[in-house]
Parts: structure tokens; C-alpha cells; sequence
């Protein structure tokens, strides 16, 4: 995919200050001059493309409730049917496999850690699997925006 101007502006201008209002895709289409419907449909493009993966806010999950990594132990033949189940459980914004004992890892939020406890229990629960419940220690800032030389890609 061949990226314009307007594409790179909408990459490099929000990357890291997406604007914190009712209708964000509507101020960036002033920022940038053009239409808010026409702000949509490159971020939904760009996304179709895989130029951009996730296209959204980040939140401090600690001021917004509770949260925690949790690894489950999935024997190899169960690892697709399992994750689909860890999918479906609520507050699971994610999980991936991995190389380990532990090869099943996901984060899982809740608006408290008492709904947070419940739920890890409760899928603990049906699944029948060994779990770790892996809390945040201490947490860090990284910066997920790049700067890019547009000059120097193909």
C-alpha cells in the first residue's frame, strides 16, 4: 500500500496524541483539512492494510480498576480450544502463546480486584488447568511511537 500525505500526517500526528474529546475523528479531520468520514476510512484502510495495528486510546489500567497477566498450562492439543475459552471470559482484552510450561498467557481487567479475583477463579474453574496469577509489581511507560522517516522507505 502506497501511503499519501494525508496518510503519513494521520500516522505521525496521532501515533501518540490521539485527541481526548466526544468526537475525536472529527477534530483530527480539522487538523487535517479534510472530511471526518474521510478520517474513518484511511485509519480503517490503513488498518486493512496492516500499516497500523490498533487504532485507540491506552489507559492507565491501574486508575481505571484492576488488572493482572495471568499463564495457564495448556497441554499442546487443547492450546486452540482453551484460548477460544479464555477469549470468551470477561475482561480479557488479550492473550497469546508461549514457549513455556506455562504456554497460555492473557491479561484480564475488572472494575475492582474483588470481580477481578472472581472471574480468575471462575475460569480457573472450567478450565481445569493450572494457572499463575502474575500481579503488576511495578509498572512502566513505554513509548509505543516511532518516528519516521518517510524520506528513507521505499
Amino acid at each position: 500500500m502506497r501511503l499519501d500525505t494525508t496518510d503519513r500526517q494521520l500516522i505521525n500526528l496521532y501515533q501518540r496524541e490521539l485527541p481526548v474529546c466526544e468526537r475525536p475523528y472529527e477534530e483530527m479531520s480539522r487538523q487535517l483539512g479534510i472530511a471526518e468520514e474521510e478520517v474513518i476510512e484511511r485509519l480503517q484502510s490503513l488498518q486493512d492494510s496492516q500499516v497500523l495495528s490498533r487504532v485507540g486510546p491506552v489507559f492507565e489500567h491501574s486508575r481505571a480498576g484492576a488488572s493482572l497477566l495471568a499463564a495457564v498450562a495448556v497441554p499442546e492439543e487443547q492450546l486452540d480450544l482453551v484460548a477460544a475459552r479464555v477469549n470468551r471470559a470477561p475482561g480479557v482484552n488479550h492473550n497469546y502463546a508461549r514457549e513455556h510450561i506455562y504456554n497460555l498467557w492473557f491479561v484480564m481487567t475488572a472494575p475492582d480486584e474483588d470481580t477481578l479475583d472472581d472471574r480468575l477463579d471462575e475460569l480457573e474453574h472450567q478450565l481445569r488447568l493450572p494457572m499463575l496469577r502474575l500481579p503488576m509489581v511495578e509498572g512502566y511507560h513505554i513509548d509505543l511511537g516511532f518516528d519516521i522517516d518517510w524520506e528513507a522507505l521505499p
